[in-house]
């Protein structure tokens, strides 16, 4: 400042004026530098979760498997392919189309045999023959003079001849019903399934090597093309059915004689058990059914050899 004394008092006063002026200028800019934003910008976390806050990525539904089986017609189950994954990047995911049928695969009963063909009600007996329930249920037929058809599978034929010669000696018809009630065949291939009839008509036959073997039942009604043809070209007739009772869920031997007796009609085909299972309400229910049938309609079993 010593330098300041030779100029005026009002030429001092404006010299130290500027450099106040200037000082406070370069503070100012020093200072804004500071304050002002460098590198990226900062965004508020109101617009940009954290990772940790975001929500998690939805699962993959699980396949409904309430649905893995099904229930047959007659008492078995049938299984349910699982979902096939589908690549949604492909033209065929857009439009999803049914599959080919395919002859050991789709249902198929052509050719089967519904009714008698004529006023004759047929009563038939699946699943045995059985040490328990089979004599009880030759027991009653015999008393009404009614003779029926027994569809009987291959290993229990072979475990108890015995029953087999006494169906055959009380008049009644055989059927062939697979080596072991085997829903699934169906599905199989033709040799198997020609391989599986044949050994139960061997079977039945081992005990009596006379009689003869007129039809087939597929087990559950799952009929298919496949098993069809093959008891065709074994000289076998599919045999379905026209009332199913519904016997082998044991309901009791009143609803099996009701729905019987209410839904029966001439030619009806009659599905029972006398196998598979607890059967003694099937064999109480024939003790109201027989009585009333043979007056309402002709019950005999199917004709043993098909012409």
């Amino acid at each position: 400042m010593g330098g300041l004394r030779q100029f005026t008092p009002a030429t001092r006063s404006l010299a130290i004026a500027a450099v106040v002026v200037i000082a406070l200028l370069g503070s100012a800019f020093a200072i804004g530098r500071g304050i002002a934003p460098t590198g990226a910008p900062v965004t508020s976390s109101a617009t940009t979760p954290h990772p940790t806050d975001q929500p998690a990525a939805p699962e993959t539904p699980a396949p409904d498997d309430s649905s893995a089986t099904a229930e047959a017609h007659d008492g078995g189950t049938v299984a349910v392919p699982e979902p096939t994954a589908v690549d949604e990047s492909s033209p065929a995911a857009a439009e999803p189309t049914a599959p080919e049928p395919t002859a050991s695969s789709d249902y198929y009963d052509e050719g089967t045999q519904r009714t008698t063909g004529t006023s004759t009600v047929a009563l038939t007996f699946d699943d045995g023959p059985n040490p328990q329930y089979t004599p009880q249920i030759l027991t009653s037929l015999r008393e009404y003079g009614v003779t029926a058809t027994f569809c009987v599978t291959g290993k229990n034929a072979s475990a108890y001849p015995e029953l087999i010669q006494a169906i055959v000696a009380d008049g009644h018809t055989l059927c062939n019903h697979t080596w072991n009630h085997d829903i699934a065949l169906g599905s199989r291939s033709p040799d198997e399934i020609r391989a599986d009839l044949i050994r139960t008509s061997d079977a039945i036959h081992a005990a009596v090597p006379d009689a003869p073997i007129a039809y087939y039942r597929q087990p559950g009604g799952a009929w298919t093309y496949s098993v069809v043809s093959a008891a065709q070209e074994l000289g076998l007739t599919p045999l379905h059915w026209t009332i199913d009772p519904r016997d082998w869920e044991t309901p009791g031997a009143d609803p099996i004689a009701t729905t019987v007796l209410d839904e029966v009609g001439p030619g009806s085909i009659v599905l029972l058990h006398d196998g598979g299972g607890p059967r003694q309400d099937t064999v109480d229910a024939l003790s109201q059914i027989l009585p009333e049938l043979i007056t309402r309609f002709p019950v005999a079993a199917l004709p043993p050899s098909i012409t």
